[in-house]
C-alpha cells in the first residue's frame, strides 16, 4: 500500500499544486513513511516544496510527553530551523498568528480510530479555525485506521463536549482521518478548501490485518502509551479505565491492555462477566493478570486484574466489542466491590466539573448502567446499537476504501 504522505513525495502532479505555496505540517513521531523517514524530513529533503513551520499535537511533535495535561512548548526545529508550534500547550487551537504566512496546512497524524484520541479533536479544531480564515487550504495525508471499519459506542452528546470529544461521533468510529475530515466538513457546512490525499491499496477489512497492513507498515507509537497494534485495537474500551480509579496499566509494559487494582476478587469478577455478558468476550482472549506499576496509579503496589489479548491469533474484529466488554468489567467490579470508589474525579483533559467517565463515554448513561444493580445487558446492547446503526448510515457517503 501507499500512504498519503508517500503519494505526495512521489507524484509530481500533487507537488505541482503546492509549488508556490507556503506549507505547514501537523505531525508527530508516527508521521513516517513506510521506510520510517519522518514526514518533515522527507518533505524538506526530498521535494522542492516550501515547509515554513510545523505543529505538534498532544504528547508533542517528538512524542516526549507521557500523560494527559502535560503540555509541550513551542521550539525551533534544530535540523530545519523552522518554528514548531505546540497545539497542546498554551493553546489547543492554532491562533491566527500561528497560521500567518501559511497557505496550506498538511495534516499527517496517525490516529487509532477512537473518538477520544485527541488527534481527531486537533483535526476538528484546525478545520474550524482554517474555515474562519479565507484563502488557507487543508490537505489531509491519509493513514490507516488500525481499528478498521467496526463501529461501537454511543454518539457524543455535545453537552459533554471536551478535548477528548469534539463532535457527534461514536467511541469507535470506523473512519480514517481523511474520511473523518470529509464527514465533518459536510456535517458542519464548512467552506474551507479541503483535499484528502488518499492511500492506495488500503483494504481496512481484509484478513488477517483488519485495518493495519502489518506486512507493509511498522508500528510506530502514535502516543507514549500506545506501544503495540494490540493497544489500538482495544483502545475504544480500554480508555474507559482512564475514567476510573483502576490502573489502566500505565507504568507497565502493556498499558491500556491490562487493568486492575490491589485486592480485586478477580475470580468473582470474571464469573460475573461470563455469566451476564459472555457474548462480549468474543473476538479476543482474556487472562487474569497481576502487575506492579512503576509509576502512575498504584505505583509500587501489586494489582490484581485482567489482560485483554487482541493478537492476530485471537482477533476477530467483527465479533470484538471492546466498549461493551470493558463496560461489563466496570459493572462487574462495581457489583463485586461496592466499597471501591470506582470513578475518577475531575479535572480531566481541562474539564473541571464533568465526571471523567461521562466525558469519555459521551454522556452519563454508561455510568448509570454500571451503577444499576440489575444486569440489564440486553437493554444496554440495544441502546448502543441504536447509535451505531445511525452512525453507519451517516458515514456511507464518505468511505474512501
Amino acid at each position: 500500500m501507499i500512504l498519503g504522505i508517500e503519494r505526495l513525495l512521489q507524484e509530481k502532479e500533487l507537488q505541482d499544486q503546492l509549488l508556490d505555496k507556503r506549507l505547514a505540517l501537523v505531525a508527530h513521531p508516527a508521521s513516517v513513511t513506510s521506510e520510517l523517514q519522518h514526514s518533515l524530513d522527507a518533505l524538506i529533503q526530498g521535494t522542492p516544496l516550501k515547509v515554513v513551520k510545523a505543529f505538534g499535537p498532544q504528547h508533542g511533535m517528538r512524542g516526549e510527553k507521557q500523560d494527559n495535561m502535560i503540555e509541550s512548548e513551542d521550539y525551533v526545529d534544530p535540523v530545519h530551523q523552522i518554528p514548531v508550534h505546540s497545539l497542546y500547550g498554551e493553546v489547543r487551537r492554532p491562533t491566527p498568528k500561528m497560521l500567518d504566512g501559511v497557505d496550506v496546512v498538511l495534516f499527517d497524524l496517525q490516529d487509532v480510530g477512537c473518538r477520544i484520541y485527541t488527534y481527531l479533536t486537533t483535526l476538528i479544531y484546525l478545520m474550524e479555525d482554517l474555515n474562519a480564515l479565507s484563502g488557507k487550504e487543508l490537505w489531509v495525508l491519509d493513514r490507516p485506521n488500525p481499528a478498521g471499519r467496526p463501529v461501537e459506542g454511543q454518539i457524543l452528546d455535545m453537552k459533554f463536549e471536551s478535548f477528548v470529544g469534539a463532535a457527534e461521533v461514536p467511541m469507535r468510529h470506523g473512519l480514517t482521518l481523511g474520511e473523518m475530515a470529509l464527514w465533518y466538513k459536510e456535517h458542519k457546512g464548512l467552506q474551507l478548501p479541503l483535499k484528502v490525499v488518499q492511500m492506495k491499496n488500503y483494504f481496512p477489512m481484509e484478513s488477517p490485518d483488519f485495518g493495519w497492513p502489518q506486512s507493509q507498515l511498522a508500528w510506530v507509537n502514535p502516543s507514549p502509551n500506545m506501544p503495540r497494534l494490540t493497544n489500538a485495537r482495544q483502545y475504544a474500551g480500554s480508555v474507559l479505565i482512564e475514567g476510573t480509579q483502576l490502573s489502566e496499566g500505565r507504568g507497565t509494559t502493556i498499558p491500556l491492555e491490562v487493568f486492575g487494582a490491589p485486592g480485586l476478587k478477580v475470580n468473582e469478577i470474571e464469573k460475573w462477566v461470563r455469566d451476564h455478558a459472555g457474548e462480549w468476550l468474543k473476538g479476543c482472549a482474556l487472562k487474569t493478570q497481576y502487575f506492579e506499576p512503576t509509576f502512575h496509579k498504584f505505583k509500587g503496589q501489586l494489582c490484581a486484574g485482567f489482560q485483554i489479548f487482541t493478537d492476530t491469533c485471537f482477533y476477530q474484529p467483527d465479533a470484538f466489542q471492546p466498549y461493551r466488554l470493558y463496560g461489563a468489567f466496570l459493572k462487574a467490579i462495581h457489583q463485586v466491590h461496592p466499597e471501591f470508589d470506582l470513578w475518577r474525579k475531575p479535572p480531566y483533559e481541562y474539564e473541571e466539573k464533568l465526571v471523567p467517565i461521562d466525558i469519555l463515554s459521551g454522556n452519563e448513561e454508561l455510568r448509570q448502567w454500571v451503577e444499576d444493580a440489575r444486569p440489564l445487558v440486553g437493554e444496554w446492547d440495544e441502546r448502543l446499537r441504536k447509535d451505531e446503526e445511525s452512525w453507519k448510515t451517516q458515514i456511507q457517503p464518505f468511505l474512501l476504501y
